[in-house]
C-alpha cells in the first residue's frame, strides 16, 4: 500500500473524518522528515494500535533559534514517502509553510515550566515553537493517539503538559529511543557528523550510562554523579558538552538529590552538530535499562 500524500489542511481533515465515520482510531506521528528507524518505531507502534495512521512531515520554522539550522535541515520528501509506504501509513500530511502559517504568526502556545531548563534554557523560544506547531497539528489531524520518541524526552514532557493543561482529547504515547549498535541515539542530525565525530559521539551515551550506574548503586548527590560523568566526557576531545543534568522526570527541573524517578539528560556538540540524549532512572529501586 502506498501512503497518500496530502498538502492541504482541508484534505487531511476530510480523510480523517472519513476514517472516523468508519469507526477507525486515528494515530498521528508528527515528524520533520528525514525519516529513519527511530521514526519507523513510532509508525510501527501506531500501525499496531490504530486503524488509520497519519504521519506529518513539516520542518517548522518557528522552533529554530538559528536560521541557518532551519535552512540546512535535511529534506527528502520522496524518500520519506517511500519510508511511510513501507510501514503501512495511510496518509502523509506534508504542508508548505504557507499552508501552516498563511499570515505571520500572532498566536503562540507558551511552553510550560517543563521547558525552563536543559534545551529550553539553551534554545530560547524553541519549545514555544514546538508547542505551537504541535497544537496546530493536533487541531488539524484530531488524532486519538499521538506518538513521540523518548530521545526527545523534554519535548514529550512539554507536549504532555500542554495536552493536560489545554484539555486536548488526545493520548500521548511514548516510544523508547532507538539506538545504533554502539549506543548512539538515532537522529536526523547524525548525517552531518564527520567520520571522526561519528566515532566520538557514542561517548555521550556511555557517560549517561555511567551516571545511571552510580545512581543505581546508591549515589544520591546529583552534583557528584555529574562530575563523574563529565570526567568521562572530558577524555573525548571532539565533544563539547552543553549541559549534563539529573532532573525530575516530570518537571524536568534539576535536582540536588537523586530520589524517585529521574532523568539524566545531556546535550553536546560534535563540530557543528548538536546531539541530545537521556536515560531514565528509578533511584529508589535501581535504574531502568534501555
Amino acid at each position: 500500500m502506498s501512503a497518500v500524500q496530502v498538502s492541504s489542511i482541508a484534505e487531511v481533515r476530510e480523510r480523517v473524518a472519513e476514517a472516523r465515520r468508519a469507526g477507525q482510531t486515528i494515530g498521528c506521528v508528527p515528524t520533520m522528515g528525514a525519516l529513519h528507524a527511530g521514526h519507523g518505531a513510532l509508525m510501527d507502534r501506531a500501525r499496531a494500535e490504530c486503524g488509520m495512521v497519519v504521519v506529518t512531515i513539516f520542518v517548522n520554522p518557528i522552533q529554530f533559534d538559528v536560521k541557518a539550522d532551519y535552512e540546512r535541515y535535511a529534506r527528502n520528501l520522496p524518500a520519506d514517502l517511500s519510508f511511510c509506504s513501507e510501514r503501512g501509513v495511510e496518509v502523509v500530511f506534508a504542508p508548505s509553510v504557507e499552508e501552516m502559517y498563511p499570515e505571520p504568526t500572532g498566536t503562540f502556545v507558551e511552553a510550560p515550566e517543563t521547558a525552563r531548563y536543559l534545551c529550553g534554557e539553551h534554545r530560547p523560544g524553541h519549545f514555544r515553537g514546538v508547542a505551537t506547531v504541535v497544537a496546530k497539528l493536533f487541531h488539524i489531524v484530531q488524532p486519538d493517539l499521538a506518538y513521540f520518541g523518548e530521545k526527545d524526552a523534554q519535548q514529550v514532557a512539554v507536549i504532555e503538559r500542554m495536552v493536560e493543561d489545554l484539555n486536548f482529547p488526545v493520548r500521548v504515547v511514548r516510544v523508547a529511543t532507538v539506538r545504533e549498535a554502539d549506543g548512539l541515539a538515532l537522529s536526523s542530525r547524525n548525517e552531518r557528523l564527520t567520520p571522526e565525530e561519528r566515532r566520538a559521539a557514542p561517548a555521550l551515551y556511555r557517560a549517561l550510562q555511567e551516571a545511571r550506574r552510580l545512581i543505581s548503586e546508591g549515589a544520591r548527590d546529583a552534583e557528584a554523579v555529574k562530575r563523574a560523568a563529565l570526567e568521562m566526557l572530558a577524555s573525548e576531545a571532539l565533544l563539547r558538552v552543553e549541559y549534563f543534568e539529573v532532573v525530575d522526570a516530570r518537571s524536568f527541573h534539576p535536582v540536588a538529590e537523586a530520589a524517585g524517578e529521574v532523568k539524566i539528560a545531556a546535550a553536546a556538540w560534535a563540530g557543528s552538530t548538536r546531539l541530545i540524549d537521556n536515560v531514565s532512572c528509578q533511584a529508589a529501586g535501581g535504574c531502568a535499562r534501555e
